[in-house]
């Protein structure tokens, strides 16, 4: 997440604040998107959450945010998923870390090219993690249709509607060298120039699904060959951290691997996982 300070249109004239916005206001969106989604908020979040929510309030009609947190407590309803939609930040792009779909590409290769494989990408974002795992997989075997399924998840449902569609600005791919895209996507001219379009055949490698790592039953069935679960764990706590790792271990095949990000460490759950390296960990009972 990124701190962000209310635009002009968030405040009054002589720079009030268009809505109150009291500590209690704030403690209580802390405690409702840490019960929900696992997302530990420091306190220098504050004015983020303000000019997020703030646009909730208005879409909503609430005249204050004890009003909104009420309405959002009082029933089931979508404007959850606006809520944690607001609250997250989803920063991402093609071959992000590249070293790791290295990696992945030698695994595959050198260990798991005779089985058809699973890949999850737990936090997916808009899609381009998912699809450069894709893209890595077809080099790896030599094949536009390799024998994997891919699942790329995440909780925000705005970014997963995004990445279906498979259609970006060209500046998303610019790091991508030419041969790569020209391979795996698709131009767009008229109306669409300036896009691209991911080729059906990697789409269809790809099955986006909304999974919240907190929920108690996850719609999906192991074992992974890898999860890539990238720069989501530095938003929870270490107990949760923790408890997300846990239900990682058993979906994961005794020789597979673990992603983390740049910024993520799992020392605190060496019983679990251990590293190899490059933010890259395989269970603590692989037999390397």
């Amino acid at each position: 997440m990124t701190s962000a300070s209310p635009s002009p249109t968030q405040l009054q004239s002589g720079g009030q604040r268009e809505f109150d916005f009291t500590n209690t206001d704030f403690e209580r969106v802390r405690k409702l998107i840490y019960e929900h989604a696992g997302i530990a908020l420091s306190s220098i979040k504050r004015d983020m959450v303000y000019s997020r929510l703030a646009r909730r309030l208005r879409a909503t009609g609430a005249n204050s945010f004890s009003v909104y947190l009420d309405r959002l407590l009082s029933r089931e309803n979508r404007e959850w998923e606006a809520f944690v939609n607001a609250l997250t930040t989803n920063l991402t792009s093609f071959f992000r870390e590249s070293h790791h779909f290295d990696i992945l590409a030698g695994e595959i290769r050198n260990r798991w090219s005779h089985r058809p494989l699973k890949i999850w990408c737990s936090a997916s974002s808009t899609g381009e993690e998912a699809y450069s795992i894709a893209i890595a997989v077809c080099e790896a075997f030599g094949s536009a249709t390799p024998p994997v399924q891919i699942l790329a998840s995440d909780l925000d449902t705005h970014c997963l509607a995004e990445a279906r569609t498979g259609v970006y600005p060209m500046e998303r791919v610019e790091r991508i060298d030419a041969s790569r895209l020209s391979r795996f996507f698709l131009k767009g001219a008229g109306e669409q120039a300036g896009m691209v379009r991911v080729r059906p055949d990697l789409a269809r490698l790809v099955d986006f699904k909304r999974i919240n790592l907190l929920d108690p039953n996850w719609p999906l069935h192991g074992p992974f060959d890898a999860i890539f679960c990238r720069n989501v764990m530095i938003y929870f706590d270490k107990p949760t951290q923790y408890k997300v790792l846990a239900r990682f271990k058993p979906l994961l095949h005794r020789d597979g691997l673990i992603f983390a990000g740049h910024s993520e460490s799992y020392t605190h759950a060496t019983d679990l996982f251990r590293s190899i390296g490059r933010t890259v960990y395989e269970r603590a009972d692989a037999a390397r």
